[in-house]
């Protein structure tokens, strides 16, 4: 009997330890998970709303529509969603795509295992500090705007890559991340996709890795009715 009662202990620790190397992300979850998961599903699948929004969404926009953004925006906590693209959660989403583009399901999906690809599988951020979960270890750092720049992409469109540099904290975390959302201006984000590591000037050039990151509170049907709705 003793020896069970340790057996169940050590797995009960075992199963903790490996929830997100600690409760962070469980707590945010047990205590705000479904506000948020309603505030994101119902609220984000109304964006973008005007013709506006949508030419600024697809990547066309003029200059003096760019406004400069706080960390804040992106505050909270974050899954990627690589796991559920490579385990068939999102195959829906790229039979969509194949609708309406011109290549094969399949086709998408091997683009998507480039472009979704990471070894960083979720992110906290609160206040000026990020944390970041690779491979379940944590390493956390104070980062601060660098700036932003608009990238002209191959097809015409552009984008806004909104930049914050490291000032202190774990080795381990990257010294620079950029976040692209397909939003120019002040604006809580829905999702986003992230570019990060040392080198400021090669994370611009790159394009065809973006690890995308969405609400940790949102489950996998949620996440993929979210990439359904645009």
């Amino acid at each position: 009997m003793h020896h069970t009662l340790i057996q169940r202990a050590a797995a009960l620790a075992l199963s903790s330890t490996l929830l997100f190397t600690g409760a962070v992300f469980a707590a945010d979850k047990a205590a705000s998970g479904t506000a948020q998961s309603q505030e994101h599903v119902h609220g984000h699948h109304h964006h973008p709303q005007t013709e506006e929004e949508k030419k600024i969404y697809s990547g066309y926009f003029e200059d003096d529509q760019v406004k400069e953004r706080p960390l804040s925006d992106w505050e909270g906590h974050w899954q990627s969603v690589y796991p559920y693209l490579t385990d068939g959660t999102l195959d829906t989403v790229m039979a969509k795509k194949a609708d309406k583009g011109d290549k094969t399901a399949e086709e998408y999906k091997e683009e998507y295992e480039v472009g979704y690809k990471t070894d960083v599988d979720w992110i906290s951020i609160e206040g000026d500090q990020v944390t970041f979960y690779k491979q379940r270890q944590p390493s956390k750092a104070t980062y601060a705007s660098d700036g932003l720049e608009i990238l002209t992409y191959p097809k015409g469109n552009r984008g806004v890559r909104f930049i914050f540099k490291k000032t202190s904290g774990d080795d381990a975390a990257p010294d620079y991340f950029q976040f692209s959302d397909h939003t120019i201006a002040p604006q809580k984000a829905g999702h986003f996709h992230l570019y990060f590591g040392d080198d400021r000037a090669a994370l611009l050039k790159e394009i065809t890795n973006f690890p995308t990151y969405y609400p940790f509170a949102l489950n996998k049907d949620e996440i993929v009715e979210e990439m359904l709705a645009h």
